[in-house]
C-alpha cells in the first residue's frame, strides 16, 4: 500500500507555527514518496468547535500551499462509524458506564503509592470506582470507559513501529504498563459519540493511514491506539512523533497563543516561504 498520511486539526481556534510545521511535514513526506496527503477535521467535540475556525484551516492550509483530495472528512458526519465501534467493544463485554465526575476521582485516587504515577496518556488515572457497572446500567449522564485488564488479558504481542527522531525503533505494548499506567481510558464523553482515542483509530482506518505524522506530545497515547487497533480488528499504522514548536520560555504553543498565529504572520506580510524556515523546514 502507497503512503498515506493525514493532517487533523480540530476548528477550536486558529492555527499556529506547530500545526504549520506538522500539516507541511506531513505533506513533504507523503510527496517524498509519491503518496497521499488527507485532511481530516476533528470535530466531534461540537461544544467547542466553530464553522469560522474551519474555515480558517482551509484558508490557512492552502495558502501554505498544501493541497487535498475532497471532500474532507469530518467527524461530525461520523458518530455512527463511533457507535459500531462501541457496540462491538461492549459486545466482547470490555466497556461499562461511568457516572463519576472529575472531583469524584481526584478524590478516590486519593495520595498514589510510591512508584505509581497519578497521570497517564489519558488525563488522571481511573480509580475503578464503576467498573462493575454493566453497560445496561448506562445513563444519559454517563461516560463510557474501557476495562483495561479485561482489554489485555492474554494479550499478545503487539507493538509499532515509531520513525520519528526521538523514539525510533519497535515499541511493544506491556499489560502491565497499560492497567497501571493508562488504566480505564474514556471511549465516549458525553454529549459526544466518541473519545480522541476511538475516533482517531477509526478514522486512521476508515481513511486508509499508512503512517501517522503527529506530535511527540501524542507518543504516550499510542500504546491506546495499538490496543484498540487490536480489539477492532483494525490496522496498525506506522507512526512519526516529530519535535513541536516552543516559544522562547521553551513551553509548546497552544491556540489560544494567537501572537503565533499563521492568520497573524500572514496579515503582518510573512510569505509561505518565511513560515517555512521559521519551523525549521527552510
Amino acid at each position: 500500500m502507497s503512503f498515506t498520511t493525514r493532517f487533523a486539526p480540530s476548528p477550536t481556534g486558529p492555527l499556529h507555527l506547530g500545526h504549520a510545521y506538522s500539516a507541511l511535514l506531513a505533506n513533504d513526506m507523503a510527496r517524498a514518496t509519491q503518496g497521499r496527503y488527507l485532511l481530516r477535521i476533528e470535530d466531534i467535540d461540537q461544544s467547542r468547535a466553530r464553522p469560522q475556525w474551519e474555515a480558517q484551516i482551509y484558508d490557512d492550509l492552502r495558502w501554505l500551499g498544501l493541497r487535498w483530495p475532497e471532500p474532507v472528512m469530518r467527524q461530525s458526519d461520523r458518530m455512527a462509524r463511533y457507535g459500531a465501534a462501541l457496540d462491538r467493544l461492549a459486545a466482547i463485554g470490555l466497556s461499562y458506564p461511568c457516572r463519576c465526575r472529575r472531583g469524584d476521582i481526584e478524590a478516590a485516587a486519593g495520595a498514589p503509592q510510591e512508584g505509581v504515577p497519578k497521570f497517564g496518556p489519558d488525563g488522571r488515572i481511573y480509580p475503578g470506582t464503576c467498573r462493575s457497572r454493566p453497560m445496561a446500567d448506562a445513563g444519559p449522564g454517563d461516560v463510557i470507559r474501557l476495562n483495561m485488564e479485561r482489554a489485555t488479558h492474554a494479550l499478545p504481542a503487539l507493538g509499532f513501529t515509531e520513525t520519528g527522531p526521538a523514539h525510533s525503533g519497535h515499541h511493544a505494548l506491556s499489560r502491565d504498563h497499560l492497567c497501571r499506567a493508562v488504566g480505564d481510558i474514556v471511549l465516549m464523553r458525553r454529549q459526544m459519540g466518541g473519545s480522541y482515542h476511538l475516533s482517531v483509530v477509526v478514522d486512521d482506518a476508515d481513511q486508509g493511514i499508512t503512517h501517522v505524522v503527529r506530535g511527540e506530545d501524542l507518543f504516550g497515547a499510542t500504546q491506546i491506539h495499538v490496543l484498540l487497533q487490536h480489539l477492532l480488528g483494525l490496522p496498525t499504522p506506522t507512526y512519526h512523533h516529530h519535535r513541536l514548536i516552543r516559544d522562547a520560555a521553551g513551553k509548546r504553543l497552544a491556540k489560544r497563543d494567537d501572537a503565533r498565529a499563521i492568520s497573524k504572520y500572514r496579515s503582518e506580510g510573512a510569505t509561505p516561504e518565511d513560515i517555512r524556515r521559521m519551523v525549521g523546514l527552510g
